[in-house]
């Protein structure tokens, strides 16, 4: 079902990018509900039609899983400090959601075969909603890795 995680992201000329629009999270839980109010508040200036759901559902769980699997220690409202970063990007017929986290640890559907569990479908959901996805390690001075989801988007009119 998953195509293998670690692959680049299409070619993407970034001179021809729409609109763009990033946050950072604090390592919190309460983090997801600002990424989702973030989330909607862009994608609703930027009219993006019935991918609308989508997109917000997916950042959801690319938050979730960097707050649950890549932050060390249990994510909680100590310090406040970020430790994720969503970035949302748009050309004429694609839009990228990419967070940022500090883990090197490979992303990972968990394998189950219980379908009412509350947890560890994250990544089935990605790759269900999102027409694909893939993340890259961090160049540079920068640590932690890039998980993306892309959505191709249906031109106005």
């Amino acid at each position: 079902m998953l195509k293998p995680l670690r692959q680049g992201l299409p070619p993407l000329d970034p001179a021809a990018v729409s609109d763009a629009a990033s946050c950072a999270l604090p390592a919190r839980y309460e983090a997801v509900r600002e990424a989702r109010r973030f989330t909607r508040d862009t994608l609703g200036r930027w009219d993006v039609g019935d991918r609308f759901d989508d997109v917000c559902l997916v950042v959801s769980e690319l938050v979730t899983n960097a707050l649950r699997h890549a932050v060390p220690g249990d994510p909680c409202p100590t310090d406040g400090l970020p430790s994720v970063r969503l970035h949302l990007m748009r050309w004429s017929e694609r839009l990228v959601c990419a967070v940022r986290d500090p883990s090197h640890e490979t992303p990972a559907p968990r394998d189950s075969d219980d379908f009412s569990a509350e947890s560890g479908r994250g990544l089935f959901l990605v790759d269900s909603f999102a027409d694909s996805w893939g993340w890259h390690p961090l160049a540079g001075t920068l640590e932690g890795k890039v998980v993306w989801a892309l959505f191709r988007m249906h031109p106005a009119g």
